[in-house]
């Protein structure tokens, strides 16, 4: 009998404090293997303060709090640990502004994807092993930008930015994707082929997805379960249709008419 896998994240009692404000309150939160999970909530709500504690690139309060990523004890005691760097191997990570090198081509960027195992040498001479060329333009290809392999990164629009860097994170071999704001700095139809990436990885290779949305409609269209925050604290967790407007209202107080981009729940 095979056990389950492990889950993407499991975050136990965590609370991030900035200052006097409480980013995270004691959240308790898991995220399985699969799954496709929206982060929402109004600005200042904790969802990207949580997606960056999942990561490591946040650290959490001191205390019993505790965050697990794919079997690895990533932060305890207020400190992240030293199995970070492995569970960040499994990780591939989204930004808003693409996190791209913008004089390297595009299909250099994408073959920083493969650096977790090959020796940094090649990387740095640009000797890339065979094997890893061809997966890289695959997965330009799959993204649909193969055509602009050659092309410098800042000349790229955002939305071929943001598809390159999905592309890296399937080069990379990541097991699940966490994005956060992928789509905040593009137009609406480059955003839809982007989530549509997303989806797709999720579906069709199994990948987990957790992505902050500031977009309801997208979380509700995309994403099969959501996870609100408000002042730190999770208020809804459950399916995306379970998410009305008298509920949203709830979530988004005076926000509410700024939360949608393309129309109305």
């Amino acid at each position: 009998m095979t056990s389950a896998p492990a889950a993407v994240a499991s975050v136990k009692d965590v609370s991030k404090t900035f200052g006097a404000r409480k980013a995270l309150n004691g959240v308790s939160v898991e995220v399985g293997a699969g799954e496709m999970v929206a982060l929402i909530g109004p600005s200042g709500s904790g969802k990207s303060t949580l997606l960056r504690s999942i990561t490591g690139l946040q650290s959490i309060d001191g205390g019993k709090g505790t965050i697990t990523v794919f079997g690895e004890v990533v932060q305890k005691n207020g400190r992240v640990t030293g199995q970070v760097r492995a569970a960040r191997q499994k990780l591939g990570m989204i930004f808003q502004q693409f996190n791209l090198v913008g004089r390297l081509s595009l299909f250099s960027n994408v073959m920083l994807g493969a650096l977790g195992r090959v020796p940094g040498w090649r990387g740095l001479f640009g000797a890339w092993p065979g094997a890893d060329k061809e997966l890289a333009m695959a997965a330009l290809h799959r993204v649909g930008v193969s055509d602009y392999a050659a092309q410098r990164a800042n000349t790229l629009s955002g939305g071929q930015q943001q598809r390159g860097a999905i592309a890296r994170a399937i080069v990379q071999g990541a097991k699940a994707i966490l994005a956060d704001e992928p789509v905040a700095s593009l137009d609406p139809v480059s955003a839809r082929k982007v989530m549509e990436l997303l989806v797709e990885l999720n579906q069709r290779d199994g990948m987990g997805v957790i992505v902050t949305l500031h977009q309801v409609d997208y979380a509700i269209r995309y994403c099969d379960r959501v996870i609100a925050l408000q002042g730190g604290k999770i208020v809804y967790d459950g399916p995306s249709t379970g998410l009305d407007t008298a509920r949203l209202i709830e979530i988004y107080g005076p926000e509410f008419e700024d939360a949608f981009w393309e129309t109305k729940a």
